[in-house]
């Protein structure tokens, strides 16, 4: 396998977890490149499910090398948390994980900023998962974050704590908030240290490394392209670059050492949160909900839900570069009789094959449909593409055809071995 970049081709949730496990077989290193534990990746081993936050999927897997990347930012308590879940359920997590002494750190004070500030949005708010990943990010980028590389020396970790904690507790009391406390938050901050300081190197040069030996790359990426902070429905986005690009600056991998991208996307699509969504509709909603599917695995909340949007997946394919895709969910279709498409947006009278920059704008577009039947068929026991049903094959290349890149993977179950590959 080369080096292959896996992203969310719709506004995440579209089974990356379970894609990034099925393709570990044939990679050596998985790396997470962006986002936080504001992310759950969720996979299904025999009669066992996995949510994974901020460790990457192949930990699951023996011989298999995991990576905490720079472009990460890291709660090193919740990080601890997830370390010592894993373990408790048999799952090894020693010198198969590595974290970048440069991923910047998520504080108490950036989860009460991120609480705070959706509560004075009021009807405006973005409906971030308040996992502080914002205001980390906003740290970051203003040069005032702490880094993990920080945690290794308790002198100069409490110097940087103590000025940060100054200033940020000042715009908390100005916002009506309780003020972080610092003996307590010190005590948690350091005794995380002391787990995760095995852990903490230069991954930048341990993949570079790795890729000298010919080891093979696999990164996984967070949330989905339409959450991108460039490229997504600003301003209800994640605060980090989702889409294919993010891999290289997240992790120091140029471009040119990247080989494929790979698009997951849904058989239909669903949101979490506020912003747009052309192809919302009821109906899919309540079948889903009704069938127990499309609830997060971070915060629990519904998704929305509506019928595929290839006007957005085409955009994705085109921003990502995306060379191959995996379809998800193609069960979850397995009892509706008939299915719609969304092929182009109207806007204004006028027909648009890409959607708009501007929320707003993307708000008001009209949805294109085109219908297809449906398969009235249970499809999850199924694993060559040829024993689809013949309606379930036109759809899924259909799909991949509308969106412009070659279909790879169709999923029809949670489970690792519910996997058809091209």
């Amino acid at each position: 396998m080369a080096n292959t970049i896996l992203v969310g081709a719709q506004w995440g949730d579209e089974g990356k977890g379970k894609i990034i496990d099925y393709l570990t077989d044939e990679a050596d290193i998985v790396v997470r490149s962006q986002g936080g534990n504001n992310a759950g990746h969720t996979i299904v081993h025999g009669k066992e499910k996995f949510v994974l936050h901020l460790i990457p999927s192949g930990i699951l897997r023996r011989g298999k090398t995991c990576v905490i990347s720079n472009g990460v930012v890291v709660d090193p308590i919740a990080l601890v948390a997830e370390i010592k879940g894993l373990r408790d359920r048999g799952v090894k997590v020693g010198g198969n994980l590595l974290l970048s002494d440069c991923a910047h750190l998520v504080m108490p004070w950036h989860r009460l900023l991120d609480e705070q500030r959706e509560k004075h949005q009021g009807k405006n708010k973005i409906g971030t998962t308040k996992r502080g990943i914002g205001p980390a990010y906003g740290d970051k980028a203003a040069r005032t974050g702490l880094r993990v590389g920080d945690l290794l020396d308790a002198k100069t970790f409490t110097a940087k704590f103590n000025r940060r904690l100054r200033e940020n507790n000042a715009v908390l009391r100005s916002l009506g908030a309780k003020p972080v406390s610092a003996a307590s938050t010190m005590r948690d901050y350091l005794a995380a240290a002391d787990v995760l300081r095995p852990f903490i190197t230069n991954t930048v040069v341990y993949l570079h490394e790795a890729m000298k030996q010919g080891k093979h790359l696999l990164f996984e990426g967070a949330q989905g392209t339409f959450l991108d902070l460039d490229h997504g429905t600003y301003p209800f986005v994640t605060s980090s670059n989702t889409t294919a690009g993010g891999a290289c600056t997240g992790s120091g991998v140029p471009p040119h050492r990247m080989d494929t991208v790979m698009g997951v996307m849904k058989a239909y699509t669903t949101r979490v949160g506020e912003g747009p969504f052309v192809t919302e509709d009821n109906t899919v909603t309540s079948l889903l909900h009704s069938m127990g599917r499309e609830f997060g695995a971070t915060t629990g909340r519904a998704r929305r839900c509506g019928w595929f949007d290839a006007v957005a997946t085409r955009y994705a394919s085109m921003v990502n570069g995306i060379d191959e895709i995996a379809i998800t969910n193609l069960d979850g279709l397995d009892n509706v009789p008939a299915l719609r498409v969304c092929t182009a947006y109207r806007l204004n009278g006028k027909k648009l094959d890409y959607p708009p920059t501007d929320a707003t704008d993307w708000e008001r577009c009209e949805p294109i449909y085109t219908d297809f039947p449906g398969w009235m068929k249970d499809t999850s026991g199924i694993r060559e593409f040829s024993k689809l049903p013949l309606n379930a094959r036109r759809y899924a290349r259909a799909l991949t055809d509308l969106t412009g890149a070659k279909l790879r993977i169709v999923s029809v179950g949670a489970g690792h071995d519910e996997t058809i590959r091209l």
